[in-house]
């Protein structure tokens, strides 16, 4: 189709909008605005009061249309904010207000919201009518988070860019068809009979979405790294949209590589992921700089991916191409991680792409999401899918945890914990916390190291994403369960020394694969010695330094303090916890599949090592009469 036909189109959209709103609103224009339609007007406080106009237009139109200020008629800054705060009284304890040009947004933090919201809304209009400025309310996380405020600036220093980032996407997504739907292709890109660089082309006729773009920090050879872009499906200059499940790096890791080589499209994940995923990018760069290796991106990729990211909130339907819906469901195994359904054509076909799940509440999260709309297609991971991966229970996992950590601190020694920065640090800071209190864990200082102490600002800010405890505690209690007097944060390597040499303790520190991150220091000084403990209690990827340790191995080379190559012997104590993973086992995999609402036709295994996939595979084709297929990296399957 022609650019002409799209303005047509966009012309007969518009036309209808404006008959249908009220005349002394004075819209402006209406702009495409991502998956979005915005409405600027001169007077937008008369269409929030009458929400129910513009809910009316949406249910024929069928897209989703946010009301803007028009940029002419609101007050500058400084005064809005003036404004804002003389409206808002004291008792609502204001931390900090913020702007978005690109939006018309006025962003206001604040530790009370109902008290800056106002009955009905009734404060948030007077807001409206006297800046001109629509409010986004957000609640003062306990803990402030560097990364969140980072990237909150970087888009207002950049909202010109923004406004042409969103408009440009918008123009895509809502361009004609020039097809009619059918013809649905995935391609295997990475991620499957392996674990590391989750990537997956889906293809329509019309459109190409990615669904993640990770690494494998098991392997330094590129050609095993990262996706195979190589792949004659795979065309970055038709790509439509990525689509992230979550931030850790073996799904999100190589999103900027894409930017790099020219990729201008948008990435879709939830608001929590993207804070996420920018914050381990930027420590992935960290870490490569300081072991000398060059990264296949810098910063300025990064930041990219922030310009061009669009948070989506659980269950929100969103359109992301022309013939292509997403919906994100929470998936429990992170914070912000999601389960993807994408709605292909008006019911035509349905795939849901699990990303990591994990089929069981967890003190940070609730189980994942089993009811869909449709399903025709499942595309699974299965990490823990071998006929013997089953996991102990959550509470005999904690009785594991304090067993070992109080044998160790008893013989003096010193427990080291591996945790990815997301999700187990969080988690096990929880669980210890509460042992120790309870008295069924010996007391003992807890050293938090790495991106953990950021990662947990960064839950802080999400409470409404975790599991209900923590989120009722947080929200309700004021109370934040990540603080506690146990834990010591390290604010500088300069400390770590004095902890090397000090009293029986406890470290959480990254990397959770012994693969760079300041748990080395504490793993080449602490490994020659029999009373101190190193716990695995997250996945370890083949090829790893985390899994050679694990399985055994009683030496293993490694940088010293000044820079050679040595030999390091390990004689300290190695245990593994299976419990706490994120990950589901291979009865919480099963149980998934068989509880999905409706029964899939089809199901693909991916995101396990090679066995494990053929073996789970084997089993749901016996178990739930599904056909399961175990594709190869590189394949290219035909869905319709």
């Amino acid at each position: 189709m022609t650019k002409s036909q799209q303005d047509k189109d966009k012309i007969e959209i518009s036309h209808y909008i404006l008959q249908h709103v009220p005349r002394e609103a004075e819209v402006t224009r209406i702009e495409y605005e991502g998956p979005m339609l915005s409405v600027y007007t001169k007077k937008p406080e008369l269409l929030v009061e009458q929400s129910s106009v513009i809910a009316e237009i949406v249910s024929v139109i069928r897209k989703r249309i946010v009301v803007r200020p028009d940029p002419s008629v609101r007050l500058p800054e400084a005064e809005a904010e003036k404004i804002t705060r003389e409206l808002i009284t004291a008792d609502a304890e204001i931390t900090d207000i913020n702007f978005d040009p690109s939006l018309g947004e006025i962003i206001i933090e604040t530790k009370k919201p109902g008290l800056v919201i106002g009955k009905n809304g009734a404060l948030l209009q007077e807001i409206i009518k006297k800046t001109k400025w629509r409010p986004q309310v957000l609640r003062s996380p306990p803990i402030k988070s560097k990364i969140v405020t980072h990237m909150r600036h970087y888009l207002h220093s950049e909202s010109k860019e923004r406004e042409r980032i969103l408009r440009t996407v918008g123009e895509r997504i809502f361009r004609p068809k020039t097809y009619d739907v059918g013809e649905i292709r995935l391609t295997v890109l990475g991620g499957s009979q392996e674990v590391g660089r989750s990537a997956f082309l889906l293809k329509t006729r019309e459109s190409s979405i990615l669904l993640d773009c990770g690494i494998n920090p098991g392997s330094n050879r590129p050609f095993e790294s990262f996706p195979r872009f190589d792949s004659p499906e795979f065309q970055i200059d038709n790509l439509d949209a990525v689509v992230i499940s979550h931030a850790h790096l073996d799904h999100c890791g190589l999103v900027p590589f894409l930017y790099k080589y020219g990729y201008d499209g948008p990435i879709y994940c939830s608001a929590p992921t993207s804070n996420l995923m920018t914050m381990l990018q930027m420590d992935y760069l960290d870490v490569a700089s300081k072991q000398g290796i060059t990264p296949f991106y810098d910063q300025k990729d990064v930041r990219e991916c922030v310009l061009h990211t669009i948070p989506l909130r659980f269950g929100v339907v969103t359109d992301i191409a022309p013939d292509i819906r997403l919906t994100l469901h929470n998936s429990g195994h992170i914070l912000g991680s999601s389960l993807l359904h994408l709605h292909i054509g008006e019911g035509l076909h349905n795939i849901v792409y699990t990303g990591d799940y994990k089929f069981g509440r967890t003190f940070l999260l609730e189980a994942a999401t089993t009811e869909f709309p449709r399903i025709e297609t499942v595309i699974t991971e299965s990490t823990y899918g071998g006929a013997d991966d089953f996991m102990p229970s959550r509470i005999e996992a904690e009785e594991h945890l304090a067993k070992i950590i109080n044998q160790t601190l008893e013989r003096r020694g010193k427990v080291l914990i591996p945790v990815p920065a997301v999700g187990r640090a969080q988690e096990l800071m929880l669980i210890i916390a509460g042992y120790m209190k309870n008295g069924m864990m010996k007391e003992a200082p807890v050293f938090i190291e790495g991106m953990i102490s950021e990662a947990t600002a960064i839950h802080t800010a999400y409470p409404e994403y975790l599991g209900r405890e923590v989120r009722y505690s947080i929200l309700h209690e004021e109370v934040n369960p990540f603080q506690s007097e146990y834990f010591t944060i390290v604010e500088h390597p300069s400390e770590r020394q004095s902890i090397i040499e000090g009293e029986p303790c406890i470290v959480l520190a990254t990397s959770g694969m012994l693969e760079g991150g300041p748990v080395i220091e504490y793993f080449k000084s602490w490994s020659h010695d029999e009373r101190n403990t190193v716990i695995f209690v997250s996945y370890q990827i083949e090829g790893t330094m985390g899994r050679r340790v694990q399985k055994g191995i009683n030496e293993v080379t490694i940088m010293d303090n000044e820079g050679r190559i040595a030999a390091l012997p390990v004689k300290l104590q190695t245990e593994t916890i299976n419990g706490f993973s994120g990950h589901s086992d291979r009865r919480q995999l099963v149980n998934y599949i068989t509880h999905l609402k409706p029964k899939p036709e089809r199901v693909f295994v991916v995101h396990g090592e090679k066995q494990k996939t053929i073996n789970f595979a084997n089993f749901i084709t016996t178990k739930a009469d599904i056909t399961t297929i175990t594709p190869g990296v590189m394949e290219t399957f035909r869905l319709l």
